[in-house]
């Protein structure tokens, strides 16, 4: 790397300061010599962002894995060897659904402390929420850990799990979707924009698998991430304003876990998350890992169907067999 402007002449003028000083070699070989010595070093030749990361720019769809003409966007993404093994519409910009509380999750790990004791904040109340909308039955006033609350959002996709958590780390929904997006920014998922922290329909919320893989690849870095997604049953104490004391159980909501759907056998899934709107179709996102413990992660957005959306993925996951 040259150095140029004020600095370089600086750089110069001592030089040729130590040339005048101690009467030796030309003041212009001084100064190429000291330019090569410090600033030509692989230290400052920087990394780029992409190098860790798998990239596509282009659709990739093996023969026989998938149906093309019933898929709206899929990827599969080998994490350690930083390929796109399929990709289909992967920046195609899409509605998320609950698929948005990664990017919840991520944030709160990153900015809170899931040992704390959080009190529900009358917006997060389940009385908020449409019948049809998943929930926690968390109710204002009642306390419980972060960590209840990331179970209860990975898990059980508690949309009031989702405020509580937002209030809790930015103090207002509105400060926690900025902080969302600039999380978003910071891992290049240029092409997402968030406005809540739950994933509800809104035209101005919304994301690509691309990016999607970009937030979860980052996910999976916490071992608090990944131990949640993990979990198949969870039991959290809750304290009601009253100061009773009542338990609420949650499950994964995947068909995998649950045993609605055949578990593909290209390889072990880890866990992840569901989304489901109207507007957004059926959309999820997993973290497989094969015999010799090689995570992949696997996306399929926008699927008209449950079946078709777990036959896809399955096609996905099997898929990593036929490419090794």
């Amino acid at each position: 790397m040259r150095c140029t402007g004020k600095i370089y002449r600086l750089i110069v003028a001592a030089a040729v300061c130590a040339v005048l000083a101690t009467g030796c070699e030309k003041p212009e070989e001084v100064a190429a010599a000291y330019e090569e010595e410090n600033y030509n070093r692989e230290i400052y030749r920087g990394s780029l962002f992409a190098e860790s990361l798998c990239t596509a720019t282009a659709d990739i769809l093996p023969d026989g894995i998938l149906d093309a003409s019933t898929l709206h966007s899929a990827g599969l993404f080998d994490v350690n060897d930083k390929n796109v093994d399929i990709a289909c519409r992967l920046h195609e910009r899409l509605y998320p659904a609950s698929t948005t509380k990664i990017m919840t999750a991520l944030v709160a790990i990153q900015k809170g402390d899931l040992s704390a004791v959080v009190t529900v904040p009358q917006e997060a109340d389940v009385s908020n929420f449409a019948w049809d909308e998943k929930t926690c039955g968390i109710k204002a006033g009642d306390t419980l850990t972060l960590s209840d609350l990331l179970h209860g959002l990975m898990m059980e996709s508690g949309n009031d799990t989702a405020v509580a958590i937002a209030v809790h780390i930015a103090g207002s929904a509105d400060a926690f979707s900025q902080m969302m997006n600039e999380e978003a920014q910071r891992l290049m998922a240029t092409n997402t924009h968030f406005v809540n922290s739950n994933g509800l329909h809104d035209e101005n919320h919304y994301t690509t698998a691309y990016d999607l893989y970009l937030i979860f690849n980052e996910c999976i870095k916490h071992q608090e991430f990944v131990d949640i997604i993990n979990t198949k049953q969870y039991t959290a104490q809750i304290t009601g304003a009253d100061g009773q004391v009542r338990q609420a159980d949650w499950a994964q909501t995947n068909f995998y876990a649950s045993g609605r759907a055949e578990l593909p056998v290209g390889a072990t899934i880890v866990g992840g998350k569901t989304g489901t709107t109207d507007q957004a179709g059926n959309c999820l996102i997993l973290l497989n890992e094969t015999a010799d413990g090689s995570p992949y992660i696997s996306i399929v957005m926008g699927a008209d169907t449950k079946e078709l959306l777990y036959q896809d993925m399955t096609a996905l996951i099997n898929g990593i067999s036929a490419n090794e």
